[in-house]
């Protein structure tokens, strides 16, 4: 299978009708996205299925805000993360155009949604007479949404100057925000240990699945007049890549051994809504750490490396269900932590 794009023709040129190709791809990006959107809005009524557990109001449009914030946090980072590497390997290459300033605002709208609902006391607000704005620099959790808010913000407005990878500072800020209100003070162990473990979870993952977006995207410019640096970058990213897999799955397991101490886990697992979507969480990282080793094997032996391109683009997708998982897990209740 050769992922070469043919250099003549109507198609190749530009000319005549769009090829019955885009529409399809529009329907599937369609569907995907109805898919990611569907796993925080109606994960919670299967997960807490016979748990005994109940869900705080608004469970699923929080696990959807946060859904999106994480995704808003995957796109600028993967940009500024494989984008550095393109421009090693052709620094007069074409570009694909940014996303950062729209995943910003998407990141903007997500955290400020979630700054009302924490202005409220944590309730879906049904009015402006439920909302305390003011009150929200008046404590920790309060504090941790403005500045999630703030940094989005900062984080468009540098995607658009001439210093877009000036974006990491406030895209890091959004990262401790996050870590620091996933570990709150009265955590059961040292909160500042949890939010370190979060921070290294969130920040690899991001990269992770930010840059093979990023990566794929780029591929699909150079794959036809640039193919030997093309493979180079998708060889890059996947040596990258297995690193960011280590530190996500290293530190995945000390978060969930902290909520779940190792003598609960396999009960918990099945028991409660935490542990259930965690589980479905891990299914679906393994299924992307199979197709990165499927796609790094065609890249390493296959006649031609750019063939790699096909599980490449199903990584990305599970990848897109695996952040949809994570915005979920963040609304559930916490499990019971058995002594």
């Amino acid at each position: 299978m050769t992922m070469t794009t043919p250099t003549s023709g109507p198609t190749a040129a530009g000319d005549g009708p769009a090829p019955r190709g885009a529409a399809g791809r529009a329907a599937a990006l369609l569907v995907l996205l109805t898919a990611w959107a569907l796993v925080p809005l109606l994960g919670p009524s299967a997960a807490l299925h016979d748990s005994g557990e109940a869900a705080a109001p608004g469970t699923p449009g929080i696990g959807l805000l946060r859904a999106v914030l994480f995704a808003a946090l995957c796109v600028p980072l993967g940009e500024l993360f494989v984008g550095r590497a393109a421009r090693r390997l052709r620094p007069g290459g074409p570009r694909p155009p940014g996303r950062s300033a729209a995943a910003a605002g998407a990141g903007f709208l997500a955290a400020l949604g979630l700054a009302l609902v924490v202005a409220a006391g944590n309730r879906v607000p049904r009015g402006w007479g439920d909302l305390d704005l003011g009150g929200l620099q008046s404590h920790r959790e309060g504090l941790l949404a403005l500045t999630e808010v703030n940094a989005f913000l900062v984080a468009g407005l540098l995607a658009l100057s001439r210093r877009p990878a000036a974006q990491l500072w406030p895209l890091g800020a959004v990262v401790v925000a996050e870590s620091l209100r996933a570990h709150p003070a009265w955590d059961h162990h040292d909160p500042t240990t949890g939010a370190a473990l979060t921070a290294v979870h969130l920040t690899c993952g991001a990269l992770w699945a930010g840059g093979l977006l990023y990566a794929l995207r780029v591929l699909r410019l150079w794959r036809a007049e640039a193919p030997a640096e093309a493979a180079a970058l998708l060889g890059r990213y996947a040596r990258a890549a297995a690193l960011l897999l280590a530190a996500v799955t290293a530190t995945g397991v000390c978060s969930a051994l902290r909520r779940m101490p190792p003598g609960t886990v396999l009960e918990q697992l099945v028991t409660t809504a935490y542990g259930r979507t965690l589980l479905a969480k891990l299914v679906l990282v393994a299924a992307v750490a199979a197709l990165a080793l499927w796609a790094r094997l065609r890249l390493r032996r296959a006649a031609d490396p750019l063939s790699a391109w096909v599980p490449a683009r199903a990584e990305v997708v599970v990848l897109g269900l695996v952040v949809a998982a994570s915005g979920l897990l963040t609304a559930l209740p916490v499990p019971i932590r058995w002594r």
